[in-house]
């Protein structure tokens, strides 16, 4: 006994002794938290003195906590005391009950001396690196390979060289070098034109040419609009079990045109979060901020809508942190976070920002931002320009438009718009309404009960009405409305009352709707009626609920609604003479595209905010002001919302934006980030492999390139680094594995649509359309009926688009695009983590792009070597391997030809299946030997590597 009391003095005299012997054998030694200490509290302890758990009252996630008294009413950290100090007490223990890390092997005698001898250096806090704004003074270093150094970038990388004993690697062959950047900068390859024209330039200057030829290709865009796609979780489906259509390619669209526009990160971030805020906002800025509107919904009957606007803003929250700050905010939705700085009051702080936007889980997607397609834009502008001659011209014409500005379902949700001039479809509704022509869509109510949905094909109309269910709009201007009338189709009839204020409001109203058919052919009524209820007359705007009833039976979908009509007393349309409505009726008949985006609510309706405790938004405990993580900074200003939000996020003081999205271009170009977890600056991610080159980019990003991405990218591209060869010596193999140094040039696995667009690309298929709604290539059958048909085959050249066009369907997504490791894009994807699987040499072998792709080859082969295959092999190899090809390759793939030719000469059945696959069908048995040899060569390892 005497000895086991004895034994933690020993061990104290043992920590003192060795802390003491490491002062002194270096006195100028300072112990540094993040360095020394952070390690081994994140390794060993944070885990139950954190955020999650403060065992014992005692947490190391907060300098104040930490120092702090326990629960023992002591501190277990005295700075510049260890030997009173409860930590060192608990790690030396010898109970092992009582010893630190509880159930766990105990710290090394090296670990322990270290918290000692830093608690007697005063037990000095540091911030996380990345929570520190990086300096602008930092100057790249020296090194002895500066004779090939271009630029700051080699200068970092090369020092860390020499540091590890190792040199960079020589300069790759121009033909790698033009296929590698093409390739990185279009994502598409480069021509046997453009391989000709490099290596015939012998100008310095002509690699410098070709960036800047490639940064002004319409194909940037589409090449870089992937990777922030997956960081907007882009789709065209809503999500969850029914993962209906949602119409947002015009997002798509707005951020392909912000890449190849240069549009400077700034300004890229500021419109995207806050767009509607800005003064005056354009139709593009309201556009953009459909990057929140790309949160998932759910549509499914009997869900509670609240609790999905709710999850949809808590998933703004922790995307917005993740793709701005590589901060883990989600994991401080619960409890404050396990290891870095943020509480757990800190998130709801966040979420406050983004509570008061509009959207709240409806099934129309409300609010959107209504548009037409060029053609309709021009005709929809031609007839309202008919319409408001012919109003100059009448009497009453003048005041039109003043009595009833355009409001509720159909409006354009933005605010302090810069004129109807702008927003067409404004200034219809604006002109329409004026006249008392005041036609809205059924669908897009503003608010409904439990139930209530759209037809699934289109989502034009409400279903699945049944007794007492109700659809509600906002601020309806009942001025001189007499009557209102309903387009409907119906198997059971109903009676629709019509309330104000609340679904058992003052009823004003009723109307019975009759049966109108005995079945809907497809789920679709072939004939709509109308119904006519007078009102009781009502001045102002109210909001006004339509409360369906049963009539005489009682069914879950009792009726389909249309649209609903208001009729004004004596309204000035019907004076305007029949041209003028078959004029209106044209109008109306021209659909307009919408795009959801972000409103924010006025100030008499916005919402307060609460914590959640554990995160459940049934529990909600103390209310909280909009704000940000202290360890983050402070957004200036006494009024915080999503434009100051933004604002400060691309402002100079924030730590890490900067840095978050330098580290997304490398990752990019170079197949790792300089912090390899993208996602995670925090202390548990990876730490930077070159920190002082990260921040000197962070800070040539902002300063220098003032947040323009191109000029950024053109730097690194054209730095010696960028341009290494990716032959590997076994020095470097050993001790740069991973090629994380960059000790030569990066060879990765393209990604699934730069695989895709080359092979289109190569064989001549490519369509160079741009923009427009989502395509639909080929897909078999069986998968494109998965979960109802919604895969109609596109037609003609839209067969062959650009991937990034291709549909996206969150809960059955592309097969070769899934096949190559793209996401499903239900959440924020910062990173794609790189397989090789037998399944995507499968698909490159038998998926029909590639096989239509190889014949497409094939035929141009023999079109163009008409009596020399040979050669035609050997020159459209090198479309994929870049450098000339060897004897040895050329020659395994002309027998290959010979002994496919021999055996579809033999065989035509063959030749009938291989060109069932394409359109128009061919017997050709040259064409189709040749067609087995160019798809043989979209397996090579060349094709789908970029090195």
């Amino acid at each position: 006994m005497m000895q086991i009391r004895k034994r933690p003095v020993i061990l104290l005299v043992f920590v003192a002794t060795a802390a003491l012997a490491a002062c002194n054998s270096n006195e100028t030694r300072q112990i540094s938290y993040n360095r020394d200490i952070r390690p081994i509290v994140n390794a060993k302890c944070i885990s139950c003195h954190g955020g999650v758990k403060q065992s014992g009252g005692f947490s190391l996630l907060f300098e104040e906590e930490a120092k702090a008294p326990t629960e023992s009413g002591k501190p277990a950290i005295i700075p510049g005391d260890s030997k009173h100090s409860e930590m060192i007490q608990r790690l030396t223990h010898s109970d092992t009950s009582m010893r630190m890390p509880l159930d766990a092997p105990p710290l090394s005698e090296e670990e322990i001396a270290l918290i000692a001898e830093w608690i007697d250096q005063g037990a000095k806090w540091e911030k996380h690196w990345a929570f520190i704004p990086p300096e602008t003074s930092i100057k790249p270093p020296e090194t002895t390979f500066d004779t090939i150094a271009v630029n700051g970038i080699d200068h970092f990388i090369f020092n860390k060289l020499e540091e590890m004993g190792l040199q960079p690697s020589r300069k790759a062959e121009k033909e790698i070098l033009l296929r590698r950047v093409h390739l990185d900068l279009t994502g598409l390859p480069p021509s046997k034109e453009d391989y000709n024209r490099f290596l015939a330039d012998t100008d310095p200057q002509a690699f410098a040419r070709v960036v800047d030829t490639l940064l002004a290709s319409p194909a940037f865009g589409e090449k870089w609009a992937s990777m922030w796609l997956d960081l907007a979780r882009y789709a065209d489906s809503k999500g969850y079990e029914k993962d209906l259509h949602r119409n947002i390619w015009k997002y798509r669209d707005w951020v392909i045109d912000a890449f190849n526009q240069d549009m400077p990160f700034d300004e890229f971030t500021i419109q995207q979060l806050a767009g509607d805020l800005l003064p005056r906002p354009s139709e593009s800025q309201l556009i953009a901020t459909a990057f929140h509107r790309n949160s998932m919904a759910n549509d499914e009957g009997g869900t509670n809508d609240e609790e999905f606007r709710v999850a949809s803003v808590l998933e703004r929250v922790g995307t917005t942190f993740e793709v701005w700050q590589g901060v883990t905010m989600a994991c401080a939705q619960c409890h404050s976070h396990t290891y870095d700085p943020i509480k757990h009051e800190d998130f709801y702080r966040a979420m406050a920002i983004f509570n008061n936007t509009a959207d709240k889980d409806l099934y129309n997607e409300q609010p959107k931002l209504f548009t037409y397609k060029p053609e309709d834009k021009e005709k929809v502008h031609h007839l309202l320009n008919w319409l408001e001659e012919k109003l100059d011209k009448h009497p009453a014409g003048a005041s039109a438009g003043e009595s009833h500005p355009a409001g509720h379902a159909g409006d354009n949700p933005a605010s302090g718009t810069a004129g109807d001039k702008q927003f067409l479809y404004r200034e219809k509704e604006s002109l329409l309404t004026g006249i008392g022509y005041r036609k809205t869509e059924a669908e897009e109510f503003q608010d409904k009960s439990s139930l209530i949905e759209l037809v699934s094909h289109d989502q034009q109309s409400i279903w699945q009405v049944q007794d007492s269910s109700w659809i509600m709009f906002e601020d309806v201007d009942l001025t001189g409305v007499e009557a209102i009338s309903f387009g409907y189709a119906s198997l059971y009839g109903a009676i629709v009352e019509i309330h104000l204020d609340s679904p058992l409001g003052p009823q004003i109203g009723e109307v019975t709707l009759d049966v109108t058919a005995g079945g809907f052919p497809g789920n679709a009524p072939e004939t709509w009626v109308v119904a006519k209820a007078s009102i009781t007359p009502v001045a102002g705007k109210r909001d006004i609920y339509y409360y369906f009833k049963k009539d005489q039976q009682f069914a879950q979908d009792l009726l389909r609604m249309d649209w609903v009509f208001y009729h004004e007393k004596d309204p000035l349309y019907k004076k305007m003479g029949p041209e003028s409505l078959r004029k209106i009726t044209a109008i109306e008949e021209t659909e307009p595209l919408y795009t959801p985006i972000l409103r924010e609510l006025p100030p008499e309706k916005s919402r307060k905010t609460y914590l959640f405790d554990r995160g459940d938004w049934r529990n909600p405990a103390q209310e909280v002001e909009p704000g940000i993580p202290a360890a983050l900074g402070s957004i200036p200003g006494d009024h915080v919302d999503r434009l100051s939000f933004a604002r400060w996020l691309v402002g100079g003081e924030n730590p890490l934006t900067a840095r978050v999205f330098v580290n997304r271009i490398w990752e990019q170009l170079f197949g790792f980030g300089i912090v390899e977890s993208v996602e995670d600056f925090g202390s548990q991610g990876i730490a930077p492999t070159h920190p002082l080159l990260l921040d000197w980019l962070a800070v040539q990003f902002r300063d220098k390139h003032d947040w323009h991405i191109k000029s950024f990218l053109k730097q690194i591209v054209l730095s010696a680094a960028y341009q290494q060869s990716s032959a590997v010596s076994k020095e470097a193999l050993e001790k740069d594995p991973h090629n994380n140094y960059l000790s030569r040039g990066s060879r990765t696995r393209l990604s699934a649509e730069v695989i895709r667009d080359q092979a289109l690309a190569i064989s001549g298929l490519l369509s160079p359309k741009m923009h427009g709604p989502s395509v639909m290539p080929y897909q078999p059958a069986s998968v494109r009926a998965f979960g109802g048909t919604f895969w109609h085959e596109s037609e003609g050249e839209d067969r062959y688009r650009r991937a990034v066009y291709t549909y996206w369907k969150r809960t059955n997504p592309y097969p070769s695009m899934i096949s190559f490791d793209s996401p499903t894009r239900e959440v924020c994807t910062s990173r794609r983590i790189r397989t090789n699987t037998p399944l995507q040499a499968l698909v490159l072998l038998n998926d029909p792009a590639y096989i239509a792709a190889a014949e497409a080859w094939a035929r141009n082969i023999l079109e163009q070597y008409p009596g020399n295959v040979e050669k035609g092999i050997a020159e459209n190899l090198q479309l994929i391997t870049a450098l000339p090809p060897g004897e040895e390759k050329i020659a395994a793939l002309t027998g290959l030809y010979k002994e496919s030719l021999s055996y579809y000469q033999s065989d035509s059945s063959g030749v009938k299946l291989l060109a069932a696959e394409t359109e128009p069908a061919q017997k050709d048995p040259q064409l189709a030997a040749l067609t087995v040899v160019t798809n043989v060569m979209f397996n090579l390892d060349e094709f789908v590597t970029r090195r």
